[in-house]
């Protein structure tokens, strides 16, 4: 983070501080645990906590230490990523080492596990704690799919207890029960119910999984739990006792599931070389994707719409310890952070912001605003109305290294394949002409005539208004706009449009964009003057509206003159005294 981002983020902390709620348990306080980040990375982690804001002076006398300036910015507002971070991972993967299991007679769970029981195990359960790396997309409301990379690790959680029955005595008899062997044998990962990744049964199993030319999966926790109980029965017989042992054994599988989309990107470049020498690149994926760089040093890039921060997973801020008596909830030691991509108001760009790629087109879909899904404590950019994904993206660039290409998706460490389109990825772009001349007119209104044509062959081009969806198809768009009117030209590359008023007129070639044509163009403009005078119709009608006009002058001037030839001025003033 930036200085200018840091005196943005702070100067809305009063703000954000007032927007507050009430939360089941505080996170950790950054710099308190060993979870393999610093402060400042801990920090921005908690984007689900209650942003009450305090002072510097407030926080050392509440904690006797100082706090990192990004600690500051965090305590009162939510900060956000331009890339997917990797700290969740890290604190995930380290904090999950503190989940700790209750013993045979005490089972320990988060309170949305889904219990099992029997007929000795009891409380039972296989809870998925997190799969990483993994991006929780929020698309819009009711859709805010788990995208995971194709390789990554699942973490779980398995508890149980056993409940051992009660001993009992009647007349000689004596009954016994103790607890001989309890496990869990084997824990499992499936994929739409294949068991893709397995391993030796433990409390908090961890499974590398590889998934492969797959686009949404079911994926499923599994554990088999296994008890072995003692019984033993004692008949005193008087002069001797009879004891009779018997083994009952029970086993349970238990089970957590969730929906996943596998997050595998495969892009497709579109490029095209302007006139001058620019360099034009497209990238189109069909799911949401980050950005692309365009030099090998990365410093020209260009990203889509969205935005990251990260959260915790509040399902497991406490845990619940039962034995067979009683149960009670506790604080957890153990909380899982998940990255979070929503759609930004700061929208898509294009860096260096002045020097770097211009950003020329984007498309995607029209989508209604996600904010729904984004819950309390949050105080994020996000969009507040309908906005458009990102799926495709258009730059044009004074240089684009071609090798050193590179696309990044949405889920930390996916980076996307580069697949050659099948019509292939280069797009020709070239000069127009166009030209604009008056070809009839009068003292009212007059005709231009506009032709467009491509300047390196003379071919007409003819436009045609209809869209196509992103690439390809054989109609050309775009349109000229002369005189307030936006025209499309025939076949034979010509458009008419009549005008009423004298002036001059701009022509200027729109051309659709050249990610949907081959050849495409580059714009162009053109100029006519017109006005009345410039004909001998336009000379003649000025002449006769003009006379029309002084008529009545004419009229008194020359009745004026006959009236003094007539009566004299002597009549008209009298005689000289």
């Amino acid at each position: 983070m930036n200085h200018r981002e840091l005196s943005v983020l702070m100067a809305g902390l009063l703000a954000t501080s007032l927007v507050t709620g009430i939360v089941a348990a505080d996170p950790p306080r950054p710099g308190t645990e060993g979870n393999g980040l610093t402060e400042n990375e801990s920090a921005t982690l908690w984007s689900r906590d209650a942003d009450n804001y305090i002072s510097q002076e407030e926080y050392r006398q509440r904690y006797g230490e100082n706090r990192s300036a990004v600690h500051q910015v965090a305590n009162g507002t939510d900060i956000t990523f331009k890339r997917p971070p990797a700290t969740a991972a890290t604190w995930t993967r380290n904090d999950f080492e503190d989940l700790d299991a209750g013993g045979p007679d005490t089972s320990v769970h988060p309170p949305h596990a889904d219990l099992e029981d029997g007929v000795f195990i009891e409380d039972a359960h296989a809870t998925i704690f997190a799969a990483q790396p993994s991006t929780r997309g929020h698309l819009e409301s009711g859709e805010t799919p788990l995208y995971i990379a194709p390789n990554g690790t699942m973490r779980g959680f398995v508890d149980y207890r056993v409940r051992v029955p009660n001993g009992s005595s009647s007349g000689n008899t004596t009954i016994s029960w103790s607890l001989t062997e309890h496990e869990i044998e084997e824990v499992r990962l499936k994929k739409d119910g294949e068991t893709i990744a397995e391993r030796d049964g433990a409390h908090t199993p961890a499974l590398d999984y590889q998934i492969e030319d797959d686009w949404s999966a079911n994926l499923t926790l599994e554990a088999e739990i296994s008890v072995r109980l003692k019984k033993t029965v004692r008949t005193d017989l008087g002069d001797r006792t009879d004891v009779d042992v018997t083994y009952r054994t029970e086993s349970r599988n238990v089970s957590d599931s969730i929906a996943v989309e596998i997050y595998d990107l495969s892009a497709y470049p579109y490029y095209a070389e302007y006139p001058n020498g620019d360099a034009g690149v497209a990238i189109f994926q069909s799911r949401p994707w980050q950005g692309y760089t365009l030099t090998e040093d990365g410093e020209a890039r260009v990203r889509g719409i969205w935005r990251f921060y990260t959260a915790r997973n509040t399902n497991w801020d406490t845990l619940v310890r039962s034995n067979r008596t009683d149960s009670a909830t506790i604080e957890s030691d153990a909380i899982p952070v998940y990255v979070h991509a929503y759609p930004s108001r700061i929208g898509p760009r294009a860096e260096p912001v002045r020097n770097g790629p211009e950003l020329i087109e984007t498309w995607g879909t029209d989508r209604p605003s996600p904010v729904g899904t984004i819950g309390e404590n949050i105080n994020i950019d996000i969009v507040n109305q309908s906005y458009t994904t990102t799926y495709g993206v258009a730059v044009r660039a004074e240089n684009v290294d071609r090798e050193a290409l590179h696309v990044a998706g949405i889920v930390r460490g996916v980076n996307a394949s580069i697949v050659e389109p099948d019509a292939g990825s280069e797009r020709q772009l070239r000069r127009s002409n166009l030209t604009v001349e008056v070809i009839q007119q009068n003292q009212s209104q007059a005709t231009l005539r506009v032709e467009l044509r491509d300047n390196q062959t003379g071919a007409p081009i003819a436009l045609d208004d209809s869209r196509q969806y992103p690439i390809g198809g054989t109609t050309r768009n775009g349109y000229i706009t002369v005189a307030d009117q936006r025209v499309e030209t025939n076949a034979s590359g010509v458009a008419i449009v009549t005008i009423d008023e004298p002036g001059i007129y701009t022509a200027r070639y729109h051309p659709g964009s050249w990610l949907g044509h081959d050849p495409a163009y580059v714009s162009d403009t053109a100029t006519a003057r017109w006005h009345p005078l410039g004909t001998i119709d336009g000379w003649f009608a000025l002449v006769f509206e003009v006379g029309w006009q002084l008529l009545p002058f004419f009229v008194m001037f020359y009745a004026g003159k006959r009236l003094l030839r007539m009566l004299g001025p002597e009549d008209i003033f009298g005689q000289n005294p």
